[in-house]
């Protein structure tokens, strides 16, 4: 598959395309990374270096990977955290086109907004702009439990509530919802949760949770579920994902790493061993 994937960039460490581009490739995927910032870390680390690059130059790349007669080759569109309103209406622009060439292309929507406990970490209006005018033109969805609260206006407490949360997503526009980082009141304990939701049904997968705090790791989980979802179907998709976020992060808490050990792990991105067992919930 050809995916084009625009996100920021950071030179140390792995967030945005440092963190998508890789797990892709890995895949066996050609990617096309469009970068809307360039710094030298994540924002993580309290001081970052490097710049902003205007939404005018991120269409310019976009333009001129339109020039080369890639677009009609494009199966899909990735995007993370968008910091402004003109970057997401460069990326809804470039889905709009690159479905013009190839209308069988997909927009994966990772709505990178905020977090349980840290709240939303993006500036005032994004939050609303994501929800009113980019998730409803997206394909797939990949928020978190914080941002799937946001999107539908409501908590989310038990599984069942999660579920339907994800489907009332699922009818402003998105065909695939997958619910990362979920804990609910009937998450078994010391365990954290997967969902995803589709018109064909919907599958929770339960993975040990692990006493650490890792950035990038959502960036990481769009990517790969996008890829296998592309090539295997939801179900395929979200056993192999959890597999792989697993073996990451296990890598890199007993590496005591700040880090993901991404390319360390690489043999669990192109090969996961498929020790949970996903459960179908309708």
């Amino acid at each position: 598959m050809k995916i084009m994937s625009i996100q920021s960039h950071v030179a140390y460490g792995h967030a945005g395309n440092s963190a998508a581009v890789f797990p892709l490739q890995r895949l066996g995927h050609e990617v096309y990374p469009v970068l809307t910032v360039t710094f030298s870390n994540h924002t993580g680390y309290g001081e970052t270096r490097g710049p902003l690059i205007a939404p005018s130059d991120v269409a310019e790349v976009i333009n001129g990977i339109e020039d080369r007669g890639a677009f009609p080759t494009i199966d899909a569109v990735l995007s993370g955290y968008l910091g402004a309103e003109a970057v997401a209406n460069v990326v809804l622009d470039a889905v709009e086109r690159v479905k013009a060439a190839n209308p069988a292309a997909i927009y994966c929507c990772d709505p990178v907004m905020g977090d349980v406990g840290r709240g939303f970490f993006v500036r005032p209006g994004i939050p609303e702009f994501m929800r009113d005018h980019v998730v409803p033109k997206a394909d797939i969805v990949t928020p978190n439990q914080f941002e799937l609260e946001h999107l539908v206006g409501r908590s989310v407490t038990t599984q069942e509530s999660l579920l339907e949360a994800a489907q009332e997503l699922r009818s402003v526009g998105p065909d695939v919802v997958l619910v990362t980082s979920a804990l609910t009141s009937d998450t078994p304990e010391g365990s954290i949760q997967m969902a995803c939701v589709t018109g064909e049904g919907s599958w929770l997968v339960t993975t040990p949770m692990l006493p650490m705090t890792v950035r990038g790791g959502g960036d990481v989980t769009a990517a790969v579920f996008l890829a296998h979802l592309l090539t295997d179907g939801p179900q395929v998709a979200l056993a192999r994902t959890a597999a792989t976020m697993y073996a990451v992060l296990e890598r890199t808490h007993a590496a005591g790493s700040d880090e993901m050990l991404l390319v360390q792990e690489q043999d669990s991105i192109a090969a996961p061993d498929e020790v949970f067992e996903i459960f179908a919930t309708s």
